[in-house]
């Protein structure tokens, strides 16, 4: 029975999957995820080439990438559990405007456009409609994936983003209804539109009511418990139900995790319900980007390739006009206006439930709906490369600057350039003094919240000579370089040695190579940023543990001691000869003292970096 039982697990395909294909599509995703990211095109490119290649149209692997695509969905569910757990309630009242703004708008504009596109091509108008839309329909996953990747989430920009996805979305039951209704022998039971509709409600009704005032007593039980799997268990359940509850009433699976997710974010459980979930969001979001590659079918392209192509620049182009229409005209800049048109002018994965729909009540043939599904999944592959090629293209910003002092003819007896943390406590001991200071820094709001504190702060960039001349370091007796960047400080270093050699030249370091290569350069004061810091907290621990205040200063004095002498000999020994060439020699990072025991490894993963013997 157990020998049987061994066999039918690993070869009954009966299921369309058996478990060498599972192994073939995570080992395809592990291999082209980190190495498409690693050559710089992103990790979702890599998952859509991993899932060609094993797919029907590549090496074969998987013959049955639907229901590969249909299990992985759950991965955009998860992901907008996860953005829902970020977005409480009253922040999302804030976005209405953009959602049924700047949401409405696009998917309008872009659908109107693209319609009109498709019945001038000599399509009817019941055929380019549907196609349209479908295509005027963006990637959640893709932006979603992308906007994380590039950091800009949380930003303006991103929440915009957010709003027109959310948008999205919510369109998915009126178009659905208005695809039944142009089915060509269709009885336009309105009647049965508007049951659909009161059923959509309802399902929301009842995510609302469970999320306000089931959910979180349930999961004060399970925490009571402290059984851990079952707090995981109850996540899954959450996310999973809303999103079988709104599939089930014609919405969308995303939008009822989403909406779990805003109704939990106010949760004393939110950071739990997170860390449960986001380990199955990473690995099922990159399958669904995987089957979105195997559904790729060479053959249509290969037979149609014409027409595919024709189509995928019409609706591309035409959608980005659109898209860059509605941003401009919304009041976005040039700079954010192209960002939004490359990363929403391909097709998303809801056009294949329209262009499904479409087919089942015949107002698409087979024909169009491949040649749209092959111009869709094109278009999703096309995105990375397009954003990534674009993006790089694109000047960065230039910061607001009205109502900014500019530095001119100024005079002090200590110019500081970098008001950061670093910065901020460097000025407060000068002017403790009764010293002369003069501050130059390049980010407004610091400049701007500084002002709020009595702080006369100038806007200038201290890797530009001109700035220098005019923040008076040719008269200023010290130049304290307080900037966070090791290069932006060393091009600093460079310009004020060469041009005002007679200024005192004090640096902030950013570590001990750093050191190494600011005391060649023949600065006057070099510290390391972390180094006196974490002293002081040394020295404190010590006396908290018990030992006398003068020993603990001792030790602290012993180590900065001994920190200072292997710097000294580092110094001497050439650790940086070369300094100027490509790649000088690293001083390689040892320990002033060695543990009193030998370190004893607790997991698995440290065992094996122990073995390796790396440094720490």
């Amino acid at each position: 029975m157990g020998q049987a039982w061994g066999v039918s697990r690993v070869t009954d395909t009966s299921s369309g999957v058996d478990l060498m294909q599972i192994v073939a599509v995570l080992g395809a995703g592990v291999v082209a995820a980190p190495l498409f990211k690693r050559l710089g095109f992103g990790s979702i490119l890599g998952y859509l080439a991993a899932g060609l290649a094993i797919g029907p149209f590549g090496f074969r692997i998987l013959a049955d990438p639907a229901a590969v695509l249909h299990f992985a969905e759950l991965g955009v569910v998860m992901f907008l559990f996860l953005i829902g757990l970020e977005m409480r309630p009253a922040k999302l009242w804030t976005l209405r405007r953009q959602i049924f703004g700047l949401g409405v708008a696009q998917a309008a504009v872009c659908g109107a456009l693209m319609t009109i596109a498709g019945v001038l091509a000599g399509f009817s108008p019941a055929v380019a409609f549907v196609a349209a839309m479908g295509f005027a329909q963006s990637s959640t996953a893709a932006i979603i994936q992308t906007l994380e990747e590039k950091g800009e989430m949380s930003t303006p920009f991103g929440q915009r983003a957010m709003s027109i996805l959310l948008l999205e979305d919510l369109s998915v039951v009126p178009l659905l209804a208005v695809v039944a209704l142009l089915a060509p022998e269709a009885s336009h039971d309105l009647r049965g539109s508007w049951v659909g509709v009161a059923v959509a409600a309802a399902a929301v009704a009842v995510v609302i009511v469970a999320g306000r005032w089931v959910l979180n007593p349930l999961f004060g039980l399970l925490a009571g418990s402290r059984v851990r799997e079952a707090m995981t268990a109850a996540a899954l359940a959450v996310v999973l139900g809303a999103a079988l509850l709104m599939e089930s009433s014609g919405l969308s699976m995303a939008m009822g995790a989403f909406l779990a997710g805003v109704l939990l974010s106010g949760s004393g459980f939110r950071h739990q319900l997170e860390a449960d979930i986001e380990p199955f969001r990473g690995l099922l979001l990159g399958l669904f980007f995987m089957a979105v590659g195997m559904s790729l079918d060479l053959s249509v392209v290969a037979a149609e390739w014409r027409m595919v192509l024709l189509v995928l620049a019409g609706c591309v182009v035409t959608k980005a006009a659109g898209i860059y229409a509605v941003a401009r005209v919304s009041g976005a800049d040039c700079r954010e206006s192209v960002q939004r048109t490359t990363l929403f002018a391909q097709g998303g994965e809801f056009a294949f439930v329209l262009y499904g729909a479409g087919m089942g009540v015949g107002v698409l043939d087979g024909q169009v709906n491949a040649v749209m599904t092959a111009t869709v999944i094109l278009s999703m592959v096309l995105t990375p490369m397009t954003v990534r090629l674009v993006w790089s293209l694109l000047p960065e910003p230039a910061p607001d600057t009205a109502g900014l002092a500019r530095p001119d003819g100024l005079n002090g007896a200590v110019l500081i350039i970098g008001f950061g943390r670093f910065g901020q406590v460097v000025s407060q001991t000068l002017l403790a003094r009764g010293l002369d200071v003069t501050i130059i820094d390049t980010d407004v709001e610091m400049i701007q919240a500084a002002a709020g504190f009595g702080f006369q702060i100038y806007y200038g960039d201290g890797t530009n000579l001109d700035v220098l001349h005019a923040s008076g370091a040719g008269r200023a007796r010290a130049v304290a370089v307080c900037v966070d960047g090791k290069d932006t400080a060393n091009k600093i270093v460079d310009l004020v040695k060469s041009s005002f050699p007679h200024a005192g030249l004090l640096v902030r370091a950013y570590d001990r190579r750093h050191t190494l290569q600011l005391i060649a350069a023949g600065v006057d004061l070099q510290v390391r940023e972390t180094l006196e810091s974490a002293l002081a907290f040394g020295q404190g621990a010590l006396e908290f543990l018990g030992l006398p205040e003068d020993e603990a200063r001792e030790t602290a004095e012993e180590v900065r001691r001994r920190d200072q002498e292997r710097l000294a000999l580092e110094q001497a020994s050439g650790q940086l000869e070369g300094f100027n060439q490509f790649r000088p020699r690293e001083p390689k990072p040892m320990p002033l003292f060695q543990a009193g025991k030998e370190a004893r490894p607790l997991t698995p993963e440290t065992r094996e970096i122990a073995a390796r013997g790396t440094p720490t």
